[in-house]
């Protein structure tokens, strides 16, 4: 189990959450999108919230600003997260726009805020588990986008909190974070996407 515990850390990387969250916006919305406007929706997704931060990190680590995809270090996560904010404001105002698709434009806005919170919080040397804010975003946005569609989705939102749980331990397990990092980084990931369901639910 030690073995497979940090594969979880790696499979649910905040990089990939963006784009996991597309796939169930995209699967949940049936026949609402034509699937060549499904692909043009996620490859956007793919290029500005996962190909473009890969290019990033072996940028950095390439000069020495980071040393690993995890960016342990408190020090390493800021140019990191601050790069990452200024991708999402630019797929919020000019793509994924609320009048186009205002579930995933608020569901993106919501990661923006968390994001924010976390990259202030770096500043009075607070750290805050990145895992833990996008896996606990992504299972908030599912059950407002359940309960938006009237799609009964109860095992997908049992499986995504066992997953939350599962990152967690992983975090534990390559003692990445304490508790009470896994815990400020669960609470900055729910907290913007729930105050952000009472503008589109």
């Amino acid at each position: 189990m030690k073995k497979i515990l940090p594969l979880f850390s790696y499979i649910f990387h905040p990089i990939f959450i963006p784009a996991m969250g597309t796939l169930f916006y995209l699967f949940f919305n049936g026949g609402d999108f034509m699937s060549q406007e499904k692909l043009y929706i996620f490859f956007q997704i793919m290029i500005v919230t996962v190909l473009i931060p890969f290019l990033v990190f072996f940028l950095l680590r390439a000069t020495g600003n980071i040393d690993s995809m995890m960016a342990a270090k408190a020090s390493q996560r800021k140019i990191p997260l601050l790069f990452h904010c200024f991708l999402i404001i630019l797929l919020v105002r000019n793509r994924i726009t609320i009048d186009l698709y205002p579930e995933l434009h608020f569901f993106l806005l919501g990661g923006l805020m968390s994001s924010l919170l976390a990259l202030i919080l770096l500043f009075v040397r607070i750290k805050a588990s990145l895992h833990m804010i996008a896996i606990s975003s992504l299972t908030v946005f599912i059950i407002g986008l359940s309960l938006h569609l009237h799609i009964q989705s109860f095992f997908t939102v049992a499986i995504l909190l066992v997953i939350n749980g599962f990152v967690a331990t992983s975090r534990l397990e390559m003692k990445a974070h304490t508790n009470k990092e896994l815990l400020l980084g669960f609470v900055l990931g729910i907290i913007p996407q729930f105050l952000l369901l009472a503008l589109w639910l």
